[in-house]
């Protein structure tokens, strides 16, 4: 019977039967990497566990790596789906820091893929990871437009990023017996310090050009500069692209100038 299912699929049952097969592969895949490691995810194993040859995961894959790509997509790009609505709170700042211990939580659960995920030039290449760090830069445009942010949003999210990398790599490199259950909420205050300031320096508005600009001009004032200032320039920048009155070179022009102030 097995011989038979595989036969079927070596001769060709169109375009939908591939996408089968493969869907098929890659859980089978997903399921021994899930279970006992990278080290079991081999050509051998995913045939043999999903009633196929060899082959035809070479002709669907290229090689095991192709495929152990296709399992980290698969895996992770439904991680993102399900975190993905960075609007949903009424407090950016809560967010950001649900995000943060969804993303902790995630690599402790599943540390073979984290590990593939994070191979030298494995991640670069992920779609999954790219749309995941959309999710990340979207929560941080949020805290910026609140006036909460005393960085640049792009070293903001380069800080969380690297951040909860290296805090799950950390854990995962120790015995689960070993594990300080507090790594993570230490290593987020710590971003956290050097990311927000202490207080909002204006409310978000809504709106193109809406009072996030005021707002945030006048919360500046009143800041006794633990970042206000900054946060001021960095909430300002988010507003600028959705400024009617200037040009596109303004604009360009404008973010730079903000970037420069903030990036210092």
């Amino acid at each position: 019977m097995r011989y038979r299912w595989n036969m079927m699929v070596e001769t060709g049952s169109g375009e939908v039967g591939r996408r089968e097969t493969r869907a098929t592969l890659v859980e089978v895949a997903a399921r021994l990497l899930r279970e006992q490691g990278a080290s079991a995810v081999t050509t051998r194993a995913v045939a043999q566990a999903a009633g196929a040859q060899a082959p035809t995961i070479y002709r669907l894959f290229g090689d095991k790596e192709g495929l152990l790509d296709a399992v980290a997509e698969h895996v992770f790009a439904a991680h993102v789906a399900a975190k993905a609505c960075p609007e949903d709170g009424d407090d950016p700042v809560a967010d950001l820091r649900a995000g943060w211990d969804v993303h902790i939580g995630f690599g402790l659960a599943n540390p073979a893929l984290f590990g593939l995920l994070n191979t030298p030039g494995r991640s670069s290449r992920s779609p999954a990871v790219a749309d995941g760090l959309e999710v990340l830069r979207a929560r941080v445009r949020r805290v910026a437009a609140t006036g909460r942010l005393r960085v640049s949003e792009r070293r903001a999210v380069e800080l969380i990023h690297a951040a909860g990398t290296g805090a799950v790599l950390t854990l995962l490199a120790m015995g689960p017996d070993d594990r300080d259950p507090g790594l993570g909420d230490a290593m987020y205050e710590a971003v956290a310090r050097a990311i927000l300031t202490d207080g909002p320096g204006a409310e978000a508005g809504s709106g193109p050009g809406s009072g996030a600009a005021s707002g945030v001009v006048s919360g500046a004032a009143s800041a006794d500069d633990g970042g206000g200032t900054a946060a001021a320039a960095v909430a300002f920048r988010t507003v600028v692209p959705r400024l009617p009155m200037l040009t596109d070179i303004e604009r360009a022009l404008m973010s730079e100038w903000l970037d420069r102030a903030v990036d210092r």
